[in-house]
């Protein structure tokens, strides 16, 4: 068994599919795909976490802090796709 298998695909498969995903999306817009795939990792992370903690055992104080945690995040992720649009549009 190939230890480089992954659902059923060998390496040479892996290697066309990597190919194939290179030409249609490019070498540039890669690193920009593997951004925005951690931040929606981390976004899931973040929500999970959310629904396991008991929220019954927080203090105002602490849900406050929570939820400007959250405003914060959520205006640096704004400003960093705005950041990315312009970059885009002057490159």
């Amino acid at each position: 068994m190939n230890s480089l298998a992954i659902a059923g695909l060998g390496t040479p498969e892996l290697l066309i599919i990597l190919a194939v995903v290179i030409l249609l999306f490019g070498a540039s817009k890669l690193p920009e795909l593997a951004r925005g795939s951690g931040r929606a990792l981390r976004i899931f992370k973040a929500e999970t976490k959310g629904l396991t903690d008991d929220d019954e055992m927080k203090t105002p104080e602490q849900r406050e802090l929570d939820a400007r945690q959250a405003e914060l995040d959520a205006e640096r992720d704004r400003l960093a796709r705005e950041q990315q649009h312009r970059d885009d549009t002057t490159a």
